[in-house]
């Protein structure tokens, strides 16, 4: 059973103040699931700044006050079990959540790479991607590395992922784009140029090619690998996903930080599934 006080990361958080611009703010994060912190003058929280909620959901200006773009996310209670506090990273699409006591004292932040560092020796995580993953049966998106970042976006709005694994013309994997890629484009300043100058830029950005704005550093394996292995790279090399390969080096899936939490979650539910079928059990044996 983990202690969720002994993994509260009460250091280097990274915050923001209310009166900063949005874009300052976000310039402190390096993908779509972080968060910064914002607390008022009185050191109170406040709330937090996340590139989805922020910009992808809400389409707030770059130059927009971080107190007026501010989300509130779930509440993590010291003394929650790691199931329940899985189950909010899951749906707050946030990595990153900050921790109270019951006096509703902020204690700092627990994040989802903290929660599975924790979790490496859960024995269904000793199971091959394939055999772990056959659940999943969502078809893959992916994009051609020579659509436009307009094809991108319309991708990313319809699909409501944060990431597509971008491909050559050969079905060959060739990087990843983010949705956090495109942030500091789609979040300029409203004030600072003419009206036809930010159409024109604005279109000059969506027809360019998703290869110019994609990371070509992408962490791969292969369905046999174990799926610890997966944690391996997401926790030591702190990054969100690993894209899953074939021998040619086509894409045929992706394990993301939620994957891994999510199947988390379906195992504790077995594992609460089968005690209690057990339970029953006994007690009909000993009527």
């Amino acid at each position: 059973m983990i202690d969720l006080s002994s993994i509260v990361k009460r250091k280097n958080i990274i915050k923001a103040d209310p009166d900063m611009t949005l874009s300052h703010a976000l310039s402190k994060l390096s993908t779509s699931h972080d968060a910064a912190f914002v607390f008022d003058e009185d050191n109170k929280f406040l709330g937090v700044i996340n590139p989805y909620y922020c910009v992808i959901k809400s389409s707030h200006p770059g130059n927009a006050k971080v107190e007026h773009c501010l989300h509130h996310p779930p509440k993590i209670y010291v003394d929650f079990p790691v199931p329940k506090v899985a189950s909010l990273l899951i749906e707050s699409k946030i990595h990153y959540l900050p921790v109270f006591d019951r006096k509703e004292n902020f204690l700092g932040i627990i994040s989802a790479r903290r929660i599975l560092a924790n979790l490496m020796d859960f024995p269904a995580f000793k199971k091959t991607i394939k055999e772990a993953l056959s659940f999943r049966q969502k078809p893959l998106t992916v994009i051609y590395e020579d659509e436009t970042v307009a094809q991108a976006l319309t991708l990313f709005k319809s699909t409501k992922l944060s990431k597509l694994i971008v491909i050559n013309r050969d079905m060959k994997l060739k990087g990843i784009l983010s949705y956090y890629d495109l942030i500091s484009f789609l979040t300029q300043p409203k004030n600072h140029e003419g009206k036809m100058e930010r159409v024109g830029n604005k279109i000059h950005l969506f027809n360019q090619h998703v290869k110019n704005y994609m990371k070509t550093y992408v962490l791969s394996l292969k369905n046999d690998n174990h799926l610890s292995e997966v944690f391996n790279l997401i926790i030591n090399k702190k990054i969100g996903s690993v894209v899953i390969v074939d021998k040619d080096r086509h894409p045929i899936g992706i394990v993301t930080t939620r994957d891994l939490l999510r199947f988390y979650m379906d195992n504790e539910v077995i594992r609460g599934v089968k005690k209690t079928f057990s339970k029953i059990g006994k007690l009909l044996l000993n009527r």
